[in-house]
């Protein structure tokens, strides 16, 4: 079993920037592929990203493709989220989650979210 721990949300005006970060205990974090998602008022949970287990591989929504990057930090159990040229379309509650299978459709473990919201 692993746990996730979101940080790094706020409240940043279009065009801005924000970092989120996800802490993982629990099991060796290696073993798991990384994911980001989001979700919006009255919307539903939407992809936003995922790297694989070392993180040699990257999946991105095409919304967010060329404006948000993930990685990881194994030997630390974090993975991140660099977000720059916020819009307020990415205004959402923004949660990591880890799976042992890579791009999954299914994710087993998630963190609780961490709000972004971005001004116009």
């Amino acid at each position: 079993q692993v746990q996730l721990v979101e940080s790094g949300g706020g409240l940043v005006q279009a065009g801005g920037s924000l970092r989120l970060s996800c802490a993982a205990s629990g099991r060796t974090f290696s073993s798991y592929a990384m994911g980001w998602f989001r979700q919006a008022p009255g919307k539903e949970r939407e992809f936003v990203a995922a790297i694989s287990h070392r993180g040699g591989s990257t999946e991105y929504a095409a919304s967010v493709k060329g404006r948000f990057t993930i990685s990881r930090d194994n030997p630390n159990d974090m993975v991140y989220l660099q977000m720059i040229s916020l819009k307020p379309e990415d205004t959402a509650v923004y949660y990591c989650a880890a799976d042992s299978t890579w791009l999954t459709t299914q994710y087993q473990y998630w963190g609780q979210g961490t709000q972004v919201t971005v001004s116009s």
